[in-house]
């Protein structure tokens, strides 16, 4: 236990470390889900799309080797429970979809840009986190408590595809995810580099680092992070995460908890927890890569409706956000890497939720 203090802050900095790396990466591949869309429905390119799929690969197939190797469990993860509250991913990843287009981004995309200059970008973060924290605590979660979450599957098993399998024909949990994550890896990769302009160095080599971001995050987390017993509750415990589970990128809830502690800060009981530290690392890391491009530039709000457009599309990320669990990073990338079907869902409901959004704002432009 007298190490604690020492590992605490060495967690943090890693986090600290990983975020600056995916905001590099990011910012220099133009790694964007809510571009992604908009690029097919706009132009017929698909070559976001692509990165985003190939990311995807890569976090599932490290993933799996970091269960099969023993070095974590995705069930210590908040996205492979047997409760599937399938009516929270729907709404909360239909309303973050639609926030997304209206505050020119996600999550990430949001940092990324506060890193390159962009003002909006401060005040999407400021606003969606204020949105998450009260989704989380406050008024907006109490209304999620009682009309959303209550709605729910509950399962003989982990909802993580291999697990179902496994239970529903009887076979080994590790072999039904190995050929899970090969056929569900293979897939994406298949069709990320299927296009010739994803091959060029800065989205495939943008696309990989990311895909490994998320799997350095479960390895930080759920291995160097995870405390087999502690001293105290005589339960396993994961270090330096505001869930208390293992946790990998996640760009919403980190928001509301970076906020919490900028006003707590005297207060002992609050730490700079590993999402925080990324959180704050991906800013740094697209300021580095900005600069070091000169792509740096101060931008801020057009007009009155620019800005409120921002406003209402950063409180809908913030509470889509929380309600589904997650966003296009946290869901759409840390929770399919486990094969999570709740992160399946709301991958498809932002998807849908954006696509919406988008078709409707390009016939009233």
């Amino acid at each position: 236990m007298d190490t604690l203090p020492l590992a605490l802050p060495t967690l943090a900095w890693l986090a600290f470390a990983l975020g600056g790396v995916f905001g590099v990466a990011a910012q220099r591949s133009n790694f964007c889900t809510m571009g992604a869309i908009t690029d097919i429905l706009i132009m017929g390119d698909w070559t976001r799309l692509r990165m985003w799929a190939l990311a995807a690969a890569v976090s599932i197939a490290g993933t799996a080797w970091l269960q099969i190797a023993g070095l974590i469990d995705v069930h210590d993860s908040i996205y492979t429970g047997i409760r599937l509250p399938w009516l929270s991913h729907i709404v909360g990843g239909l309303l973050f979809g639609i926030g997304m287009t209206l505050a020119s981004g996600c999550g990430a995309k949001t940092l990324v840009r506060l890193g390159s200059g962009n003002l909006k970008s401060l005040v999407v973060f400021v606003f969606l986190g204020l949105s998450a924290y009260m989704t989380l605590r406050g008024l907006l979660g109490a209304w999620r408590t009682a009309w959303l979450d209550p709605v729910a599957l509950y399962l003989d098993t982990h909802q993580d595809i291999p697990s179902l399998i496994a239970a529903r024909y009887q076979l080994d949990r590790h072999s039904a995810g190995l050929a899970c994550a090969t056929v569900g890896a293979g897939s994406l990769a298949l069709f990320g580099l299927s296009g010739r302009d994803i091959r060029r160095p800065a989205p495939l080599l943008g696309s990989l680092t990311i895909g490994a971001c998320i799997v350095a995050g479960w390895y930080l987390s759920g291995h160097l992070g995870h405390l087999a017993e502690d001293p105290d509750t005589l339960a396993p415990a994961f270090l330096a995460t505001n869930s208390g589970r293992m946790e990998s990128l996640s760009f919403v809830a980190p928001f509301a908890y970076s906020l919490d502690l900028l006003m707590l800060w005297t207060d002992k009981s609050r730490i700079v927890t590993v999402g925080i530290a990324a959180t704050c690392g991906v800013i740094v890391g697209a300021l580095l890569a900005a600069l070091a491009s000169r792509s740096f530039r101060i931008e801020s709000f057009r007009d009155a409706p620019d800005l409120l457009r921002h406003l209402v599309g950063a409180i809908l990320m913030g509470f889509g956000g929380v309600t589904a669990l997650g966003c296009t990073i946290g869901q759409g990338l840390s929770g399919l890497s486990t094969l999570s079907l709740g992160a399946a869902l709301t991958s498809l409901a932002i998807a849908a939720g954006a696509s919406l959004s988008i078709k409707i704002q390009l016939k009233t432009a």
